[in-house]
């Protein structure tokens, strides 16, 4: 028998047992409706191995990862091709972790994940409302007559957590129609206090990284120039401390787009900041 030791591929500062676990960490490598640059799907594996490459200590949250208590549970299968199906693999097996009286945190792949993880949330909090970081709306009905599309998934959870309970950071492209919902509905704030009407619900964070800017973060879908920089994005989350974070998820990583890897472990450290905050 093999003595090892053996390398760990799963993210590091990780608790390898599912069930003394708080936070399930759930990759989710779908990139099916993308329409631009597509490669999403290959981000939750990059993001394990860059993982190796952080400290597991963050100082801006005084804490370290395994005070986190998360378990990574690697990545979905999921049938290439056929979106519906998709959605469907992604939901029961959120709706799973909260069965177990968990919490998820995504790692994406595309925008319209995080569709089916609010579908299964929503089963279990009657009171959710929607936290999200992006540069753009998500807001449209449908894109070129497809319903189910990354470019859609805020106004479909909209039908869900109704537009009220959703506040939108970051956003800086989009149709006039979209800024117009978002200007009826006031779901794009600019100020930390503007949070505070959705202080008393559960709350789902949704990160898009393209959210940052592409000086920041060049390995993404859809670059849209404009963008925070990390540091903008942490101090959010450090606001978003108090709040009650039940459920969140880092989407729209492209790994391949940025050969230096940056990219990749810019988006790692958002995960590790955002663990510190659930």
């Amino acid at each position: 028998m093999l003595s090892g030791p053996f390398l760990d591929r799963n993210w590091m500062g990780q608790n390898p047992n599912y069930n003394t676990s708080n936070i399930i960490m759930l990759g989710l490598p779908f990139d099916g409706t993308v329409s631009y640059r597509p490669g999403s799907r290959f981000a939750p594996e990059q993001i394990r191995f860059a993982s190796w490459g952080l400290e597991e200590y963050s100082p801006v949250f005084d804490k370290h990862l395994e005070d986190v208590n998360f378990h990574d549970a690697g990545d979905l299968e999921l049938p290439l091709g056929n979106t519906y199906k998709s959605l469907k693999v992604i939901e029961q097996n959120v709706e799973d972790i909260y069965k177990d009286g968990k919490r998820v945190l995504g790692i994406g792949g595309e925008h319209l994940v995080t569709l089916p993880e609010i579908k299964a949330v929503s089963k279990f909090y009657k009171d959710l409302a929607i936290v999200h970081f992006d540069a753009h709306t998500d807001l449209r009905e449908e894109y070129l007559g497809e319903e189910m599309s990354h470019s859609a998934v805020i106004r479909h959870a909209s039908k869900i957590v109704k537009p009220q309970n959703i506040k939108q950071i970051g956003i800086r492209s989009g149709m006039k129609e979209e800024f117009e919902f978002m200007k009826e509905h006031k779901t794009l704030i600019h100020e930390y206090s503007e949070l505070d009407v959705i202080k008393d619900k559960k709350i789902f964070v949704t990160v898009d990284l393209d959210v940052l800017d592409p000086s920041v973060m060049p390995g993404t879908g859809t670059p849209e120039s404009g963008g925070m920089q990390f540091k903008e994005l942490v101090e959010w989350f450090k606001y978003l401390k108090n709040f009650d974070i039940i459920g969140a998820d880092v989407v729209e990583l492209a790994p391949d787009y940025d050969a230096s890897g940056v990219s990749t472990a810019v988006a790692t450290k958002v995960i590790r900041e955002l663990l510190m905050v659930m």
